[in-house]
């Protein structure tokens, strides 16, 4: 199994390389490419980690070495939110980068794996389809936001708010990936987890306002890194066993679905030998969620539309 990380340099990257170095089945394949030309040495680095994974690091000048023949591109690399950037800022910043590295996975791993990290995630993954549109090999079962960083979130929030183990936690999370078209269904959640009308508009507020919480916490020091990288590392390491033949692998991904909200929606997907295979229901929702989708929708459609509308 080979894993490529585009923007393996950044903050992301780099504790996201650390992780899979970690946790990738036994003689997986990391490959990391960044601009930066201290990328080799972050290999070398990692390598130095007795696991089996075999790590390669490859700068600027060697894209088609780190993309060919790999099962997974994890796309980290981008300009990250400082304090006081809105979303449209921070594409204005990554939409390019976003746009050439999706040309160069379309013609070096055109039937990978991609998974997009870079922020604004609403955004960019239209664009990333856009540019495989352009390209002729779009394939929408192939092609995910990684969103799972709301889902991991919403899990710690609960269970310090119900005082329960996080790790028995897997809360729903469906829309977009900021600010108000982030929505956790509750309601969804086992009946152990009880919530009140206020603790619910609350912690959706908090899960929604997050990012914003970590940018103002480290004083302009970086945004949210560390949990989206284990966000990732979690997503990735669904997408392989699904890869790997195992049965009944769900995970909810930003991707171009089945709802009938937008055209790229957050939603439960189950994974296959061939990335998503089937597009799962969201089930019901509540009052309180229903009209939390329609209030979110003009936003995110607005978002997707950014998106597409860059590569025309």
């Amino acid at each position: 199994m080979k894993v490529t990380v585009l923007g393996a340099a950044g903050s992301i990257g780099q504790a996201l390389s650390l992780l899979l170095k970690m946790k990738l089945p036994d003689n997986s394949h990391l490959s990391l490419y960044d601009i930066s030309p201290v990328t080799p040495g972050i290999a070398l680095d990692l390598s130095h980690i007795p696991t089996s994974v075999k790590t390669e690091g490859f700068d600027g000048t060697q894209t088609k070495e780190a993309l060919s023949n790999t099962n997974i591109v994890l796309i980290s690399a981008g300009f990250a939110r400082k304090p006081g950037m809105d979303r449209s800022d921070l594409f204005k910043l990554n939409a390019k980068i976003i746009q050439h590295l999706i040309e160069e996975v379309a013609e070096y791993s055109p039937n990978a794996l991609i998974g997009i990290i870079t922020n604004p995630v609403n955004s960019m993954v239209p664009v990333a389809a856009s540019v495989l549109k352009k390209a002729g090999v779009y394939n929408k079962n192939k092609l995910f936001g990684i969103t799972t960083l709301d889902i991991i979130r919403s899990n710690a929030f609960i269970a310090k708010l119900k005082q329960k183990n996080p790790t028995k936690i897997n809360t729903p999370v469906i829309g977009g990936h900021s600010g108000i078209t982030i929505l956790p269904l509750l309601s969804q959640l086992t009946k152990d987890y009880c919530f009140s009308e206020k603790e619910i508009v609350d912690l959706t507020k908090k899960v929604q306002t997050a990012g914003n919480a970590v940018l103002e916490a480290k004083a302009g020091g970086g945004s949210a890194t560390l949990a989206m990288s284990a966000a990732a590392t979690r997503f990735t390491l669904s997408l392989i066993r699904g890869l790997e033949g195992e049965k009944n692998i769900i995970e909810y991904a930003y991707v171009e679905g089945n709802t009938t909200y937008a055209t790229f929606f957050s939603q439960p997907l189950l994974f296959g030998r061939d990335g998503i295979i089937e597009y799962l229901s969201i089930g019901n929702l509540s009052q309180f969620e229903q009209n939390t989708i329609s209030n979110m929708i003009k936003t995110l459609n607005n978002d997707i539309c950014i998106g597409e509308e860059f590569i025309k």
